[in-house]
């Protein structure tokens, strides 16, 4: 019985899966809750859904109720009754044990008990077939939970035998944005910012809300919502106005308001990067009119938004004022704000993004340089935040060292969201994959098996706290991203900061399924396409381990040839040294010595040409033209097969997508479309620009 009541559910969501077509632009983003066929919906387990009891009141069940109401009304046709009392043995019973009698009797407290504030379960109660159950320590745990039942039904999951707990491996998950005062937004590439600044505190744009149940649907909890190069207007009486308004939209969400700071916030007024809204005529992290300072300024942020999260600091890099200004190192400017926050349970989070040429001549050595010796030194409560890599989100990076060489400070992972070096929201790149092998790089820091996602969910190094962030891809274009797929990059960023043990496979059928079709046919032609667009672009951009050859300042298209830079760290030649007999960078022992940074066995592995993976050969070694790889080919041989590949891949992709016009939505259907055509030729121009200007060099005939 138990085995044909299976089968029909799942026959039931196979039939609820058929291909519909609907009016779309893009707005809703994973969460559309488009009609489902409803012909089945009398049968089986959706009499569980008709029914639901909430227990408790607050803003966040609020949206509990509201989001299921949306929900099931929308996918299935079922106009759900939020009833006092549950008929016997049916419906959805959601609470936590502190406000529902009925939890408690259910007895599984014990199992909330290791799930935090975040965590929840969803439990299908036995002998009761259509009797299912949400509960969490919190409410926000409800609301996440609430979220998981609905992507279940979105995607296709039976919703028999049900035991799911689940909690975020990582504690704090945050969108960075890189949001100006002006409303523009640097590296931001789908419109101007979400936040109106002219308009806030009276109005409140709709955005606002959606914006957070979007995260919220993702299990991320945190935001902030301006650029690291942060203007000291952000911290001005008149703006913490504006941030205590965007903050009450949020919280109901569960997600915390966070704003990146200026160093030189203290000081007066001033030209460029080195003014500040204060009065004082230093910044010195150790003079005592400058803690003074802070420590005012938090209180009357706190006193406004006693949920503040903290702050983002970006100091001594590219120009933004910091700590060695005062001959004062990093931990010391960040302890200083640290002791301002402590008290409100406020978090620093320091950006390790710093180059200086006069630490190292080579770039990618600095941050480890600078930061390692500082281990130990930080407040309790205070990230240094990294990059995935240690140049600046490149198309493909070996780890960033730093990552299990700082065990006595939290390092809070910095990845990119937003597609500055990968096309922008021109290119389908889906970045699942390039942050999975991030997340997954054994670091051997305790021997094999310390990945770098252990370090940052704390497991390797019992870090008190634990964070990752994603530079947002978001603005005001009608689809929020800009490129329909680029959605599934902010999706995806959420579900691994939730589960980092999640794959790139699932992630995007569960985004595939919730925004376009289930489909099998349809969800596999796509999937495919997004699993090797990755790839894809390294191989017409950046293969080999080529890094840093695109436009200065735009960041788009190629320029192999760029030398006329203020430093010379900043020019394409610095990065590719093409040469008569060669090209790469050499990092190994008889150049920079970068590789000595990692740990064994990865240090001697990257050190020689022959075992160096050849995914990172060019970041680390001078290889001559006719140097043979594992292919059997020449290095200049194989350099053509990768440019190739990449532009071929891209074709496949529009290809594909041709092939999917009688199921997909007309106007998204066009929209990815015309992007594909653009991203096939931007593919051919970079393979055309670099192996022409590289081929000077190598004198050697590009294939045909």
């Amino acid at each position: 019985m138990k085995n044909q009541r299976t089968m029909l559910t799942s026959l039931i969501l196979v039939i609820l899966c058929s291909p519909m077509v609907w009016a779309e632009d893009g707005y809703d983003l994973w969460m559309s809750y488009h009609r489902l066929d409803p012909s089945p919906l009398t049968t089986g387990t959706h009499q569980s859904l008709s029914s639901i009891l909430i227990q408790g009141q607050s803003d966040t069940l609020d949206i509990v109720r509201d989001e299921l109401q949306r929900g099931i009304q929308g996918l299935l046709e079922i106009e759900p009754s939020f009833v006092t009392t549950l008929p016997p043995g049916r419906g959805i019973i959601i609470g936590t044990p502190a406000n529902s009698g009925v939890i408690n009797q259910l007895n599984l407290t014990p199992s909330l008990s290791h799930l935090g504030p975040d965590g929840f379960i969803i439990r299908t109660m036995k002998n009761r077939d259509h009797l299912l159950v949400i509960t969490a320590n919190q409410d926000i745990g409800l609301l996440y939970g609430t979220f998981h039942l609905l992507r279940l039904i979105q995607t296709g999951h039976p919703l028999v035998d049900l035991n799911i707990i689940s909690k975020p491996r990582i504690q704090y998950r945050l969108l960075n944005h890189w949001d100006n005062p002006d409303g523009s937004v640097e590296r931001g590439y789908a419109g101007q910012s979400l936040w109106q600044w002219d308009q806030l505190p009276q109005t409140l744009d709709p955005r606002y809300r959606d914006y957070a149940r979007a995260n919220a649907s993702l299990g991320i909890n945190g935001t902030v919502v301006n650029n690291v190069n942060a203007d000291p207007s952000i911290l001005s009486s008149e703006t913490i106005t504006k941030l205590k308004a965007l903050a009450q939209v949020f919280r109901p969400y569960g997600i915390k308001l966070y704003v990146s700071i200026r160093f030189s916030s203290p000081l007066k007024p001033g030209s460029g990067r080195r003014g500040g809204i204060g009065n004082l005529d230093t910044a010195d992290p150790l003079d005592p009119a400058v803690r003074q300072w802070w420590k005012d300024k938090a209180d009357e942020i706190y006193t406004a938004i006693p949920d503040f999260g903290g702050f983002l600091v970006k100091a001594n890099s590219e120009g933004m004022p910091g700590p060695q200004d005062y001959d004062r190192n990093h931990a010391e400017g960040a302890n200083m704000l640290a002791e301002a926050l402590a008290p409100h349970g406020g978090i620093v989070m320091w950006r390790a993004f710093v180059y200086d040429a006069d630490v190292d001549p080579d770039r990618a050595k600095r941050a480890y340089k600078e930061f390692v010796p500082l281990d130990g030194t930080f407040k309790s409560n205070v990230f240094v935040q990294s990059k995935n890599g240690p140049i600046d989100f490149q198309p493909r990076e070996p780890i960033q060292p730093l990552f299990g060489s700082m065990p006595q400070t939290p390092l809070m992972l910095e990845l990119q969201i937003t597609q500055e070096y990968l096309g922008h929201s021109t290119h389908l790149v889906y970045l699942a994959p390039m942050w999975k092998e991030c997340l997954d790089f054994d670091t051997y820091a305790q021997g094999q098996g310390s990945s770098v996602a252990q370090v940052i969910d704390g497991s390797l190094h019992d870090y008190a706290m634990t964070g990752i962030a994603g530079v947002a891809n978001t603005g005001s274009d009608r689809n929020w991203c800009g490129h329909l797929f680029a959605q599934a990059n902010w999706y995806a960023f959420g579900r691994l900061a939730w589960d980092h043990q999640l794959s790139s496979e699932t992630i995007a059928n569960e985004w595939i399924r919730m925004t376009l079709s289930c489909d099998n046919r349809v969800v596999n032609s796509i999937r495919d396409m997004m699993m090797g667009s990755w790839e894809a672009c390294i191989n017409y951009m950046t293969p080999l381990g080529l890094h840093h050859i695109m436009q200065e300042g735009f960041h788009y298209g190629p320029q192999p040839s760029f030398a006329n830079a203020p430093r010379r760290d900043w020019t394409s030649i610095y990065y590719h040294r093409a040469d008569s007999n060669g090209i790469g960078f050499d990092r190994s022992p008889t150049g920079s010595n970068a590789a000595s940074q990692y740990f064994s066995p990865w240090r001697e592995r990257l050190c020689q040409i022959e075992t160096c993976p050849e995914k990172y050969l060019l970041w680390f070694h001078h290889v001559p033209w006719d140097h043979r790889l594992q292919s059997g080919q020449t290095l200049w041989q194989e350099l053509c097969s990768h440019y190739n590949a990449g532009v071929d891949y891209v074709q496949s992709m529009r290809q594909t997508w041709s092939t999917l016009s009688n199921d997909i939505d007309p106007k998204l259907f066009r929209h990815v479309q015309d992007k594909l055509n653009t991203q096939e030729r931007d593919a051919q121009t970079w393979r055309d620009t670099c192996l022409d200007y590289f081929q000077t060099f190598s004198q050697r005939s590009i294939p045909d």
